[in-house]
């Protein structure tokens, strides 16, 4: 036994002042509190359970924590159970500040030493969170609520209140805000309500401490704007700003120093970057948002008479460089045309610009409309492109353009001849058709590059003396015959009419002389100056005669021997086709001609062409389709067959191989079945021994159990019944003595009621109502009454019939 122990078995405790003893009463198990000064001497049935220990005291601004406190009345005293014992508020707290020194009672702890309240100094905040619900009588706190208790300040704490940590307020310096965001909704310091995620900024000076449900972003220093630095600006959402302008999303601005000195970006601006000044001259602007120095510094568009430009929107906004101001929407397309001077907003968006085109009565454009896809012909006017309208480029055949390009001698022809006899005839003259490579070689010499064609320009064409064109509309479907001399002009939809076969030549020759020491014959040879003109010109009209006389497809098909035909002609002499051709006048002599290409210019005639060449490939390709799938097919039946008889003797040979298969599996199954059935026999004679002891000592355990279980069954039922006998015996016993007692108590009290009223005042009570009826009926002068309930029949000699009624009755007697 420990010497603590031993103290705490003696009989006398002298207990100091401020001081207290825990005594244990062992008759009723009752825990009581002894204070001092005194001496205590303890009795037999008594315990102490703790020397004499010094009393809790919390000195100024100190507190402590009590866990389980004792409950106390109204008065403050402390409140015991009916044996005796205190009362304690199980599971709770009690914080305990300034006071008496005092015990702590049986079941009381304290959870902490006596601490030091804590000072909240100025411009400090402790961040407190309700634990459990309360009322503070102005309002109700829920469990869950956060809260700032503000210095300067000494914090006292709440039982239902712990410290989560402490804030520290933020000194907003000037051209400083504080960019603060709402954790969920609240109202700040100004009155505002604030919704969860909801930033905003403080601008005010001085310090600021967040409020409990704000949370500090970021410290946002402004920018200080000088007369050479702005600031690019970018909305991220639709918001009004400090001047009260609505700015949208996405919009762009600068903010100088006209606008503010020191500027703070709003929470719903982005900062794009900051803008250096350019020297400008009062020719030149500022770059707008989105806009870059690609070429440098750029000029104002001055636009003279004869010039415009043409601007898109890049976002709706209100033009007011027209008066009255025009709404213009993303999108739209307008034209500005001069004399002014134009500096485009950060709305706009040059597209190009444009110089008015001055055109000769003899002159025009072709222009289309882009809304409406409609094409039409401008002549004879200086006319300037509208916002709607470019440029149409008209297509026109390669060997058109090429013919209207070149110089042609007009002078030759013959009366009415169209467009296309027209060409041919010129070609021929210039040796084109029978070489068009010639005149490509001539241009490549001259310098002259067929890209220099303004497809833009209206298509004409002067018409000689005794010539004619033909013009088709495509989209009227009509054709026109214009006769010379007159200037054609095509429309938009207009071509002219070509029907030219070019075919390309060539042609061996010479000089045949027979007899060179001849002067005279050898002199021919120079008496044609361009011999080679003269031989193109006869070759082609020999071959223009034989090709018109015949159709195309027979022309197609036999081209070689039709030209020869054509150029050599038939021998006189022998009816035969003639193999050389010779002229006189210079002993010029053909030998042989052949064709180099072939090419209808004429798209129909073309596609004709090509649909008979198509047909006659296709007729090819498919021959040769047959002819391969049929050696294919060939192949294959062969391959087949191979195949067939490959299988037949892989199939033998696999039937040899399962047949020896088979044998060596009955033989392997047979001893597997031997080895089997034997270790099978074993097996089960093995589970069946071990099943039979199994059984055997099941037994044995049931029967044990079945023993115990029922002894103590017989047991738990004589327990039972003599406790049953006990408890109603005592039960009885009990009854008897409360009848006793009760009967006791109802005697004692008649009596002392008999006692307390007196036998005169009983008396008087039961002759009360009696003796007022009496002096009642006296009043009536009644001499006798009779009063029944009306249930019981009453007979009188007096009366004829028995009285009965509902209600008692009177009987007066006369």
């Amino acid at each position: 036994m420990s010497h603590k122990n031993k103290d705490m078995e003696q009989a006398v405790y002298r207990v100091p002042p401020y001081h207290y003893l825990h005594v244990l009463d062992q008759t009723t198990n009752v825990t009581r509190v002894e204070i001092g000064p005194q001496t205590f001497v303890k009795k037999d049935n008594e315990q102490v359970l703790m020397n004499p220990e010094k009393m809790v005291i919390v000195p100024p601004r100190h507190y402590c924590i009590i866990q389980n406190p004792v409950l106390r009345n109204e008065k403050g005293e402390v409140e015991t159970d009916s044996m005796g014992q205190v009362r304690l508020d199980h599971a709770e707290e009690e914080i305990r500040l300034q006071q008496d020194p005092f015990p702590l009672y049986p079941g009381e702890m304290i959870k902490n030493k006596v601490s030091l309240l804590r000072v909240v100094p100025a411009l400090t905040a402790l961040k407190l969170r309700v634990t459990r619900d309360y009322s503070t009588g102005e309002k109700e706190m829920i469990a869950g609520d956060e809260l700032l208790f503000e210095g300067p300040g000494t914090y006292v704490p709440r039982k239902e209140v712990e410290v989560v940590g402490e804030e520290k307020a933020i000194i907003i310096k000037p051209n400083q805000a504080l960019r603060l965001r709402a954790l969920r909704e609240t109202v700040d310091r100004d009155g505002k309500a604030r919704v969860a995620g909801e930033e905003w900024l403080v601008r005010k000076n001085g310090a600021y401490l967040p409020g409990v449900y704000e949370e500090i972003v970021e410290t946002v220093n402004a920018y200080v704007l000088t007369e050479k630095v702005a600031v690019h600006v970018r909305a991220a959402q639709t918001f009004k700003d400090g001047s009260g302008k609505v700015r949208k999303s996405g919009e762009e601005y600068l903010i100088t120093i006209k606008d503010l000195e020191a500027y703070i970006p709003d929470v719903y601006e982005e900062i794009v970057g900051q803008v250096y000044i350019t020297t400008l001259t009062n020719r030149y602007f500022f770059l707008q948002p989105d806009e870059n120095l690609e070429d440098g510094v750029q000029d104002v568009f001055v636009l003279g008479d004869n010039e415009g430009i043409v601007l898109r929107a890049l976002e709706n906004f209100m033009d007011e460089f027209q008066n009255p101001p025009v709404s213009r929407h993303s999108g739209d397309k307008w034209m500005l045309q001069g004399p002014l001077e134009y500096i485009p907003p950060v709305e706009v968006e040059v597209v190009t610009k444009r110089q008015a085109i001055p055109l000769h009565e003899n002159e025009g454009i072709y222009v289309r409309n882009i809304k409406t896809g409609q094409v039409r012909a401008v002549i004879g006017q200086t006319y300037m492109l509208g916002e709607d309208e470019e440029l149409w480029e008209k297509s026109l055949p390669t060997i058109v353009k090429t013919l209207l390009s070149s110089d042609r001698d007009n002078g030759k022809g013959t009366p009415h001849i169209s467009l296309s006899r027209f060409i041919r005839d010129t070609a021929a003259d210039r040796g084109d058709w029978i070489n068009p490579s010639k005149e490509k070689s001539k241009k490549k010499d001259s310098g002259e590059d067929e890209e220099d064609w303004d497809a833009s320009r209206v298509v004409t064409f002067q018409v000689p003396h005794n010539a004619a064109v033909q013009i088709y509309d495509y989209k009227s479907k009509k054709s026109r015959v214009v006769f010379g001399p007159d200037l054609v002009m095509l429309g938009p939809d207009e071509q002219f009419t070509q029907l030219r076969l070019q075919l390309e030549l060539s042609y061996n020759w010479h000089f045949q002389v027979t007899d060179q020491s001849n002067d005279k014959d050898a002199s021919k040879i120079f008496s044609v100056a361009d011999f080679v003109g003269d031989l193109c010109k006869a070759m082609a009209s020999k071959i223009r005669g034989a090709v018109s006389s015949v159709t195309f497809d027979d022309f197609h098909k036999h081209s070689a021997t039709i030209i020869q035909k054509a150029v050599f002609g038939i021998d006189l002499g022998t009816e035969k086709e003639s193999d050389i051709l010779i002229f006189k006048s210079n002993n010029l002599c053909v030998t042989s001609v052949d064709i180099k290409s072939v090419e209808p210019v004429d798209q129909r005639t073309r596609d004709s062409l090509q649909k008979s060449v198509t047909l006659a490939i296709e007729i090819t390709t498919q021959s040769q389709e047959a002819a391969a799938k049929r050696e294919a097919e060939r192949i294959e039946q062969g391959a087949k067959g191979k195949l067939e008889r490959q299988r037949i003797s892989d199939e033998a040979l696999a039937e040899k191989e399962r047949r020896e298969l088979i044998v060596l599996q009955a033989e392997s199954a047979a001893a597997e079945s031997t080895g089997q059935a034997k270790a099978e026999a074993i097996a089960r004679a093995e589970a069946s021994r071990i099943e039979a002891e199994a059984a055997v000592e099941g037994a044995k355990l049931k029967a044990e159990a079945l023993k115990i279980e029922t002894e103590a069954e017989l047991e738990r039922m004589k327990l039972a019944r003599e406790a049953d006998i006990k408890f109603t015996l005592e039960q009885n016993k009990m009854e008897i003595e409360k009848c006793q007692e009760m009967a006791k108590i109802e005697s004692e009290k008649f009596t002392s009621m008999v006692q307390v009223l007196g036998t005169e005042t009983i008396k008087a009570l039961a002759s009360g109502p009696q003796d007022q009826q009496v002096r009642m009926l006296q009043a009536l002068g009644l001499k006798s009454t009779l009063i029944t309930d009306g249930r019981t029949p009453i007979n009188l000699l007096n009366t004829a019939s028995g009285l009965l009624g509902p209600m008692p009755q009177v009987v007066e007697e006369a």
